[in-house]
């Protein structure tokens, strides 16, 4: 089990104003847009934000997203582990297959691989 990818998720109001202001005060440009969440890159994808409203299919938002090389066996894991599941294992119509979990300190934490 390999983590690919963590990128910080910031909950905003005004997507396009956010977009706007962080593209420009970071120098980033945007790799995807959905309408309600945003991601944000450097050319060479090393460096990655992302802006969301409100989460599409999930009860919350989560403050990080971290693509993993198999989410069955992290969400296996997770559950093993006895963290709290917030939203669960879910094939999204975008093309990812996520769950989410919220660790002690009340963060919550989108675990993804795209399908």
């Amino acid at each position: 089990m390999t983590v690919l990818r963590v990128v910080p998720v910031l909950t905003v109001r005004d997507l396009a104003a956010a977009i706007a202001l962080h593209a420009n005060t970071l120098g980033l440009t945007v790799v995807m847009n959905h309408g309600w969440i945003a991601t944000l890159a450097r050319p060479d994808q090393s460096m990655q934000l992302s802006l969301i409203t409100e989460d599409l299919t999930a009860p919350c938002n989560p403050a990080l997203s971290v693509e993993v090389d198999d989410v069955d066996a992290h969400h296996a894991l997770a559950l093993a582990s006895g963290v709290e599941i917030v939203h669960p294992l879910t094939d999204e119509d975008w093309g990812v297959r996520r769950y989410f979990y919220r660790d002690a300190a009340g963060n919550v934490v989108n675990v993804l691989a795209h399908r």
